[in-house]
């Protein structure tokens, strides 16, 4: 796998495991709110780790069955992605 694809999963999972913290901690403040839209986008992108890990850690959009399906759906994809470039 290329170091320029295990930067960019690192980097992607920082910032979206922050986002998705940023979300839940605006909530009970009032604070402005991050978009389902983008929060899943950051997901879909390669930040599967980073969502999983505030989704279940922070409990986060736990409830919100679109979440279950996205991060499933982009899970998956990921996985058959780095599965097929470690085996070719």
């Amino acid at each position: 796998m290329s170091p320029l694809l295990v930067g960019w999963l690192f980097l992607i999972n920082l910032v979206t495991a922050a986002a998705y913290a940023y979300d839940k901690l605006a909530a009970p403040r009032g604070q402005r709110r991050i978009r389902e839209r983008t929060l899943w986008l950051l997901c879909l992108a390669g930040g599967v780790v980073g969502a999983w890990a505030v989704f279940f850690g922070m409990r986060h959009k736990t409830r919100k069955q679109s979440f279950w399906i996205v991060q499933s759906i982009a899970t998956v994809a990921w996985l058959a992605i780095i599965v097929a470039l470690l085996a070719g």
